[in-house]
């Protein structure tokens, strides 16, 4: 699923007087975001206990990472409404939407989560949510879910599937240790054509009865098969690496993901770190694939050089290409990527890993002198900080 407009949140306002009131809470409700995200998953979870065995990754709830997520979005999303300097969440607005069509999310469960999150900032914030407040973060909510619910509703139809039909059954057909942490599956189905650097959602049913969903990069595939790499960490992850073997089946959602490549003629940078390799080596199978003609440099990040599971597979791909080059960077010997001293000039450069790294690099990318800037930066990362780094 993927489309080439991004989500329309320029055409969002609020009236004049809801506006006000949001400025004048964004504050305390910005300063009580954690509280007011537990409590609003605790009411929800409690009124709805099949989001969280089916939906919702228990992993990232225990971790508090996605309690924060969305709440943060919200007022993110607010900042945007009444202050004029701050900038267009539409980036994190398009992951976001990704994110929930990979889910199957449907535009009835944004009722469930309004009614809950407008409750739990009743709750932390008490008197001071008079009806004039409620009013007006009930406007910024709607506003919000109806941007992602626009975007959603476009990527189910970019692959002609009914709002929330991603769902497909997947037999593993091949099981590979890449590393002593790293494990490759190959699930074969009735799927549709992913993009390059795009993933898919794997879901299993866990011994107490749960069905839990997992994102996993698609190193590569077709409508009819996709290949993940699987770092053993967490339920779902633990999961399909020590039960999980060719001939079982497992759910899998259709190909979604805003972190695709792009066409053009620009030189293609590509820089990674630890699993975060997983949607790069996707994009370098796909550039090998069609004899790209574009310069292409990757760059990789990991703790050592046993620990960088795609290794070989990403050697012998940028080995076929044309004109292509690797550096890696291992911690246990003291080394770091430094990207003033890197070509980056107009090219276009693609990152993936977690917050940290990405946090770093935009910050040093964005430092850059004009001459020596690229003319684009994608990104993804693994984990549902999206506000962060927006």
């Amino acid at each position: 699923m993927y489309n080439d407009t991004l989500p329309d949140s320029k055409n969002t306002h609020l009236a004049p007087d809801h506006a006000e009131t949001v400025k004048a809470t964004l504050g305390p409700v910005g300063e009580n975001i954690q509280t007011i995200a537990d409590t609003f998953y605790s009411k929800m979870f409690a009124a709805h206990p099949e989001l969280l065995s089916d939906l919702f990754n228990r992993g990232n709830q225990k971790q508090h990472a996605q309690q924060k997520a969305l709440a943060a979005s919200v007022v993110k999303f607010a900042s945007h409404l009444v202050d004029e300097t701050a900038p267009d969440p539409v980036a994190m607005l398009n992951r976001i939407a990704h994110k929930h069509v990979s889910l199957g999310v449907t535009e009835d469960q944004y009722q469930i989560v309004y009614e809950n999150l407008m409750a739990a900032i009743a709750d932390v914030l008490g008197d001071a949510v008079t009806p004039e407040v409620a009013e007006a973060w009930s406007a910024v909510y709607w506003l919000m879910a109806d941007v992602l619910i626009k975007a959603e509703k476009d990527l189910y139809a970019s692959d002609g599937v009914k709002d929330g039909d991603v769902f497909r059954k997947g037999k593993v057909v091949e099981k590979t240790a890449l590393s002593e942490t790293v494990t490759a599956f190959t699930v074969e189905g009735d799927f549709t054509e992913p993009r390059p650097g795009q993933y898919t959602s794997i879901g299993v049913k866990l011994d107490d009865g749960a069905r839990q969903l997992r994102q996993y990069s698609i190193i590569e595939g077709d409508a009819t098969r996709y290949r993940i790499a699987v770092e053993r960490d967490g339920e779902v992850s633990t999961f399909l690496t020590e039960r999980v073997a060719t001939g079982d089946t497992v759910d899998v959602t259709l190909a979604a993901g805003d972190l695709v490549l792009r066409p053009g003629e620009r030189p293609i940078v590509l820089i990674s770190s630890g699993i975060g390799s997983t949607p790069l080596t996707g994009i370098l199978s796909y550039l090998a694939k069609h004899n790209d003609s574009r310069r292409v440099s990757y760059l990789h990040a990991d703790r050592s050089a046993q620990t960088w599971a795609q290794a070989q597979q990403v050697r012998e791909l940028v080995d076929a290409l044309g004109d292509g080059s690797i550096q890696t960077f291992f911690r246990d010997s003291d080394e770091r990527i430094d990207v003033r001293g890197l070509d980056l000039a107009g090219a276009d450069v693609y990152l993936c890993g977690g917050t940290g790294f990405l946090q770093s690099l935009r910050d040093e990318l964005a430092a850059l002198p004009a001459d020596k800037a690229p003319a684009n930066v994608f990104y993804e990362l693994f984990s549902p900080n999206d506000w962060l780094v927006s």
